[in-house]
């Protein structure tokens, strides 16, 4: 009997992820990552499921979310199924992913949907990726799935193509740690087409889809961003895995922000990308001049800059305050201390910039990045 071409491919999927599963005792993480809803993520990690199963792995479900679709739901069929844990709030019944009966089960591989959901206020975990983090050190190993537009350093380029702002997302640094990534790509003519058929919506939301999200542009550019962000994997790995036969320089970077709220967060996702596709360890800077002060900042842009010193935290970054008058100085300083590579700076026009930009200081520092062999990126 010929098996269908399909399956061979799961059958092959499925021992690539056993052989990654034998190499530590920290479980093995796989994640796969699609342009939008409705490309085929929970379906193919069922599909793995499966193969799984049939090849001896005690593979169990953790969290899975079909949204009814009817392809998709008949694959639960034959799953073993760990229940959800029930958690009352506001008077509502809700359901949650039940970590600690995963790690008492401790299945060779759990199936958890939903990578960057928001858990339900009293649970452990305020997110589910943290949760898939402690299921990992658990040394069980973990097949998650997630939407290119949840991660945190792309919400400036998925706010610009979809006009929405992502509320939940998941710091780059969890998919840095997936052992493998697969991204599930189609068309977008083929989502619009499944879309329509009503594989991935009912009829009632079909239309309101098509006119605000599933926009043949929009699906294209976000298209574009999966494949560039599974590439950046791949090179990660080839780079972390395959030992360099010439001496490159290794790139640290310094992201300077101000209080300025929105240019400091675009600075910081931006310089995030930069450190990820080079594989780089960087730096967030903000000098704190005499106007800036604890005593003279206003509340506000104070509760700004600690939001994003913690969103510079959560994207890998190490955060540098200091207390000088003289910006310039300042960051040719940690330039030094630190031996950066790349300074990244907002749009010149910016507060953190006005004082630099209109003297001969910012020629100076231009100078002396030169000199140094370190490059400048303006960000905007």
């Amino acid at each position: 009997m010929v098996k269908p071409k399909n399956m061979e491919n799961e059958n092959n999927n499925a021992q690539h992820f056993l052989d990654l599963i034998q190499k530590s005792r920290k479980g093995k993480f796989k994640i796969y990552i699609g342009m939008s809803a409705g490309v085929g993520k929970t379906f193919r990690m069922l599909q793995e499921a499966h193969s799984l199963l049939k090849n001896g792995i005690d593979v169990k479900i953790g969290y899975i979310e079909t949204h009814m679709r009817k392809e998709t739901h008949e694959l639960l069929a034959g799953l073993p199924i760990i229940p959800r844990r029930t958690i009352f709030y506001k008077g509502k019944e809700l359901e949650e992913l039940d970590v600690q009966a995963i790690i008492n089960l401790r299945p060779e591989v759990v199936i958890v949907d939903e990578l960057a959901h928001t858990n339900v206020e009293g649970s452990k975990n305020e997110k589910r990726w943290q949760d898939v983090l402690e299921i990992l050190e658990a040394g069980i190993n973990v097949i998650s799935a997630v939407n290119i537009q949840h991660i945190e350093s792309l919400n400036e380029d998925v706010k610009r193509i979809t006009n929405i702002d992502v509320q939940e997302r998941i710091p780059d640094n969890v998919l840095r740690l997936a052992d493998e990534v697969v991204n599930i790509d189609l068309t977008s003519e083929d989502l619009i087409a499944r879309l329509k058929e009503g594989k991935i919506y009912t009829p009632d939301k079909i239309q309101t889809a098509l006119t605000n999200f599933f926009k043949s542009e929009q699906i294209l550019q976000l298209r574009e961003l999966a494949l560039k962000e599974v590439a950046s994997q791949v090179v990660r790995k080839v780079e972390n895995e395959v030992p360099n036969l010439h001496a490159l320089r290794h790139e640290k970077l310094l992201a300077c922000i101000s209080s300025n709220d929105k240019t400091a967060k675009i600075v910081i996702r931006k310089a995030a990308r930069l450190a990820s596709y080079y594989n780089g360890s960087w730096y967030v800077l903000y000098v704190e001049t005499p106007q800036e002060s604890s005593t003279r900042i206003a509340l506000d842009k104070q509760r700004h800059l600690i939001n994003n010193f913690k969103l510079a935290v959560q994207l890998g970054a190490e955060v540098i305050k200091l207390e000088n008058s003289n910006i310039a100085n300042a960051i040719l300083t940690t330039v030094e201390e630190k031996q950066i590579t790349t300074v990244c700076i907002g749009k010149p026009h910016l507060n953190l910039f006005k004082v630099i930009l209109s003297t001969t200081i910012f020629r100076r520092l231009l100078n002396k990045l030169s000199l140094s062999n370190v490059d400048l990126v303006i960000l905007s």
